[in-house]
């Protein structure tokens, strides 16, 4: 049998032959998606049936294995979702294999955040501010570039209208703006750079939060050059760092420290407790990140934490189980020491219960 798409649909599952050209002996990938939100589902566990070989799905719910022969049966299972077995009856497997888990548990009404539209601060303000409101100019955000995944900065640029680019010094490419054959102003980070020719693809697309083009004289104030150089247009290039990266969580526990809590009872899922944890009026304040609030990006993310008896988030114990981006993770990590809830009751007395929240993420619309 030729290799194939597994789904899930309707409780069943359904294979899908995909090509014969299409296949690679001895390997299988895919992603692992939760059914309620078609997000994917990190930290599953995927396992083959009879051999050693086994994989965990990355934040996004993916997975590679290797070293499997045809036919095998692929194992996935999750902490709060319901397991699934997959036999794949494929002698090579290229095509990605696409996995549903279903909730075991219905989840808690989503934590609406909204983006406000409040005054922007940092280095990178008066670019989010431009692009929230894109009255001027051809923005190439870090969510275009992620997307796209441009080998050099100039695949991405001529697909913009008015652009084009030229060969020049031997090794380098160079840009031009509405038919101009004079180079363009190129900035990085507010500053500029030389006035000659700029290797523009010397810059890594991974390295860049975003990318403004001004194709004539309507560079923003301040990127303005004297002797009408910036008829020729004008580059902004805004590069990562620090204050656009997501921190890291310092601490956090896996499904199956998760599962050894529960199992011990020390911790309680939602139906071992009388009365559960429920999330106070305004209990939850998630900041809305800058870059994705600008670029009108919105997102879900489910959260996985342990409330104790006291109504609070234990710091060490907030993990993540689908997120559309870690921007997003990281806001609700970084916001859950000021959540409150009041705490689940079981047997008359106060214990800590396992808790899954979503949070939906909205960004601003004109009158909100």
């Amino acid at each position: 049998m030729t290799a194939g798409i597994l789904l899930l649909a309707q409780g069943g599952l359904v294979f899908r032959p995909m090509r014969a050209d299409a296949q690679r002996a001895g390997e299988v990938h895919g992603t692992v998606v939760d059914s309620a939100s078609g997000i994917g589902i990190a930290f599953a566990d995927v396992a083959v049936d009879g051999i050693p070989v086994q994989a965990q799905t990355n934040e996004r719910g993916a997975f590679n294995l290797s070293g499997v022969a045809a036919p095998f049966t692929l194992r996935v299972r999750r902490l709060g979702f319901e397991s699934r077995a997959v036999l794949v009856r494929a002698d090579e497997v290229h095509s990605p294999v696409i996995v549903l888990l279903a909730p075991a548990q219905r989840y808690l009404d989503a934590v609406v955040v909204r983006a406000e539209r409040t005054r922007y601060t940092g280095r990178l303000a008066g670019y989010y501010s431009r692009l929230e409101h894109r009255t001027q100019g051809v923005f190439i955000t870090r969510e275009d570039l992620e997307r796209e995944k441009p080998t050099q900065l100039t695949d991405m640029l001529q697909r913009q209208p008015g652009v084009r680019i030229t060969r020049g010094r031997p090794g380098a490419q160079s840009v031009r703006m509405r038919g101009r054959d004079c180079r363009p102003l190129v900035w990085l980070d507010g500053a500029p750079m030389s006035a000659g020719d700029v290797d523009l693809d010397s810059f890594a697309p991974t390295s860049l939060e975003g990318i403004e083009l001004y194709l004539g004289a309507s560079a923003p104030s301040g990127f303005q050059a004297a002797r009408g150089q910036s008829e020729c247009g004008t580059v902004l290039l805004w590069s990562r760092g620090t204050d656009t990266e997501p921190r890291r969580a310092s601490s956090s526990t896996s499904p199956a420290e998760l599962e050894e809590l529960l199992a011990s009872l020390s911790i309680f899922a939602a139906d071992q407790v009388d009365t559960r944890a429920a999330l106070e009026a305004n209990g939850w304040s998630v900041p809305y990140p800058p870059s994705l609030r600008a670029s009108g990006t919105s997102g879900r993310v489910v959260a996985e934490f342990v409330v104790d008896t006291l109504g609070r988030v234990e710091q060490s114990r907030v993990g993540i189980v689908s997120s559309t981006d870690p921007l997003f993770s990281a806001a609700v990590r970084e916001s859950a020491a000021s959540a409150r809830f009041s705490p689940a009751i079981r047997g008359g007395r106060r214990v800590r219960q396992l808790v899954r929240l979503p949070f939906d993420f909205h960004p601003a619309t004109d009158g909100s």
